[in-house]
Parts: C-alpha cells; structure tokens; sequence
C-alpha cells in the first residue's frame, strides 16, 4: 500500500482544521468545521485529539468494527477536551483501513472517498448535511449568486446556517457527524470491498473534492499524482478561487478558500 498525502491551508496555517493520518493500517481524514460562533475549543486542537485516540483504536487490531473505533475516539476527545454538546467544534471522519483480504471504507460526513479498479470508479459519500437547513443554505448561496461576495453579511448568514444545522445534529432524521455523540459513529456510511476489486483510493476534504467534481477531474488519474503533482493540483485550486471566483459566483461556497487534503492510496 503506496500513501500520498498533500494538504494547503484555506488561510493562516494556525487555523488548518484538516487532518490527515497515515498508520499501517490505512489512513484517517478528518476535516473540522469551521466555527461561525464561539466553541468551546478549537476545530484544530479537536481533530487533533480525535485523531489521535481514533488512530490508537485502529492500530489495536483490524478485527475492530470502524464504527467502533470511531465511537471511542468520539468518547475519549469529549472526555480529555470536557466538551458540551451544542458548545463543541465538530469534523468529519473518513478511514481507509486494509485487512489481509479486505478494504475497509468509511464516512461520517461530507469528506468522500473515490475508490476504483483501473479507470472504474466508484464514490463513497454521506450527503445527510446538504439535505438539512436548507432555507438558511440557500440564502447564504443566493447573496454568493446576487454578488454580495464575502462581506460581515455572509458572515452572519452563515452562523445562522450553523445554529439550524445544529439543530439537526446527531438526531434521527438529521444528519450524524462526530462532536460529543459516541453513537453518532454508528451511523457512518461502511463499504468493504474485496482487496482484489480495488487499486487505488483517493480521500479528500471538500475544499478539494467540491473543485474537483466540478472540473471533471478523473479521480482514477488524480490517484497517481505524486506528491508534487498534488501540491501542484491543489495550488491550482486556491488560484482558482482567488483570481477566477474570488467571490462565489460561479461556485457557491461557504469560504472563498477552505482548506483543502487530499490522500492518495494505492494498492500493489
């Protein structure tokens, strides 16, 4: 098994809340979200904790289910960061874990995974989030469209999409991501596919894969890019963002620049 890993902050370097693992038995994405009202600590210092204790579980034995591991990392990061729920950051969480005959693929929100045999390829993804507050969602993407761009407005808009989406928050009917909810684990999206039906994995955060959707990227190609290839691809990214839709007019999206990782996986 053949990692790359590449990721570019959306702005200051402090504040780049995806995280990337790479560990015998796979690899671990997360992807914070971005705070648009206080927390009780930072999206960073989250998913480093969660990653942390969720790599610990991983490395144990591959006979745990994911779901499982992912639950007691939920439980251990809220207990060593003392978190309240409502009060607390909150991230996705994507694994690739390879047993002896087996590829493991999970999601717990919107970070994908592309996985496929030659130029086959297949997607993994939760979409629950993009199905929850949809009023305030649209009204935040329809000032994007009008030209509004950017201003102390959005700002406000978007905090008003994050206290709906709260709302609906590791709820049935809503959507399941990890904050201080051990169960929400349970309700991970899990594939496991064959290891000689697969050769090749790419994991990415939205900053990245929401660009690459939308330029027809072939994620069977992007799977071989070396490391500079990825540093390039995502460079590439960002100047799109900053010199073609600097204000969300043609992608409408939270940030002009999130950030974005992207992890690459092949199999021999």
């Amino acid at each position: 098994m053949d990692v790359t890993v590449c990721g570019r902050p959306g702005g200051d370097s402090a504040d780049y809340a995806d995280l990337a693992i790479v560990a015998p038995f796979g690899v671990v994405l997360l992807d914070g979200a971005s705070a648009f009202e206080p927390v009780d600590v930072s999206p960073v210092a989250y998913v480093k904790t969660l990653g942390k204790f969720l790599t610990a579980s991983l490395s144990k034995s591959d006979h745990v289910p994911v779901s499982d591991a992912v639950a007691t990392a939920i439980a251990k990061a809220n207990a060593e960061l003392r978190l309240k729920p409502g009060a607390s950051p909150s991230s996705t969480v994507s694994v690739l874990r390879a047993r002896k005959n087996a590829i493991d693929l999970y999601v717990l929100g919107d970070t994908p995974i592309y996985y496929g045999r030659s130029t086959a390829t297949q997607m993994l993804s939760d979409e629950r989030l993009a199905a929850v507050a949809q009023p305030e969602r649209e009204r935040y993407r329809d000032r994007l469209r009008a030209g509004y761009g950017y201003d102390d407005e959005h700002r406000v808009a978007l905090a008003a999409l994050q206290r709906a989406e709260r709302r609906s928050r590791n709820v049935e009917g809503g959507y399941w991501i990890a904050e201080t909810l051990p169960s929400a684990a349970k309700n991970g999206i899990l594939v496991s596919v064959d290891r000689d039906t697969i050769d090749w994995a790419v994991l990415a955060t939205d900053g990245a894969s929401k660009y690459l959707n939308w330029s027809r990227r072939e994620w069977s190609l992007v799977a071989q890019y070396s490391e500079p290839d990825l540093d390039n691809l995502l460079e590439e990214i960002h100047a799109w963002e900053r010199d073609f839709d600097p204000d969300g007019l043609v992608m409408a999206r939270a940030k002009r620049h999130d950030d974005k990782t992207v992890a690459t996986v092949r199999f021999s």
